[in-house]
């Protein structure tokens, strides 16, 4: 049976570094600031934005919320973005997805500071991971493997979706730390296969139960980033949990798995924004 990685242990980790990090800041007169753009009432964005004001009131952080209808226009969305860009009070923006249709989401995304994009979503992965406000999910998965002393140089790497938020930097990341990596996605042939060949396999594809116990070699490391709802309305990953956790070494559950580092890996960028932003 594998090990399982579990979230809360990471993130309570990654937390407690953080809240450090922001009392530092605040003896030194800087109050990290988190300013979250909501678009219409999605109520999952809307559960979403409130766990992150919970947390930044846990950790001694501002929080601010712009709560816009879902019929407003891009050009007052982008003007509230640049009145966020230049307050210097603001050290992170993040604008919840997904958006209503009628939004360019990479219009928004790119309109965002890149010292304020706290999501990561504009990051160009560099050699000094330490500056860069990573993307949030693929950059907690990092600290999970971290935390379970599983070495990547050298492994293949699997990554099992090709999103600019998920897939593609998960690989930047991997790749950086000496992964041989494989990106496979729905034009994919022979998946399988490919997918038995990983020492480390990511599953970032949302389709629920995607991966099974015939697509994963023994002994691999599997991390399941998916959030899906079951038959049932229950939250489930892209991986057949029960039948896979016999085949592998280690992995991620869902929930409880990689959801968890999301947020507290928010917290670190937008902690490690305030900090670049007043040196």
């Amino acid at each position: 049976m594998a090990t399982i990685i579990r979230g809360k242990e990471v993130a309570e980790q990654v937390l407690s570094q953080v809240k450090a990090d922001v009392a530092a800041l605040l003896a030194r007169g800087v109050t990290p600031c988190l300013a979250v753009i909501l678009v219409g009432d999605d109520p999952a964005s809307r559960i979403y934005v409130g766990k992150k004001k919970e947390k930044c009131a846990e950790l001694g952080m501002r929080s601010l919320e712009f709560t816009l209808p879902a019929e407003t226009q891009e050009e007052e969305l982008l003007a509230l973005i640049a009145k966020l860009n230049a307050d210097e009070s603001v050290h992170g923006i993040l604008c919840q997805l997904p958006l209503p249709k009628h939004l360019d989401e990479q219009t928004i995304v790119r309109a965002v500071a890149p010292k304020k994009d706290v999501d990561g979503f504009t990051c160009r992965i560099s050699a000094d991971a330490r500056r860069d406000l990573m993307p949030c999910t693929p950059a907690g998965v990092m600290e999970m493997l971290a935390y379970a002393n599983v070495s990547i140089a050298g492994k293949h790497c699997v990554v099992v979706g090709r999103s600019n938020i998920v897939g593609k930097p998960m690989a930047a990341l991997l790749l950086q730390a000496d992964g041989t990596v494989t990106i496979c996605h729905s034009k994919t042939r022979d998946l399988a296969n490919i997918t038995r060949q990983a020492d480390i396999l990511v599953a970032a594809v949302g389709k629920p139960h995607f991966i099974t116990a015939d697509m994963v070699k023994e002994g691999a490391v599997v991390i399941d980033v998916g959030v899906n709802r079951g038959a049932d309305r229950k939250v489930i990953g892209d991986v057949d949990f029960e039948a896979v956790e016999k085949k592998a070494s280690m992995i991620t559950p869902v929930p409880g798995g990689v959801g968890l580092m999301t947020i507290a890996m928010l917290m670190k960028n937008t902690v490690r924004a305030a900090a670049q932003q007043n040196p």
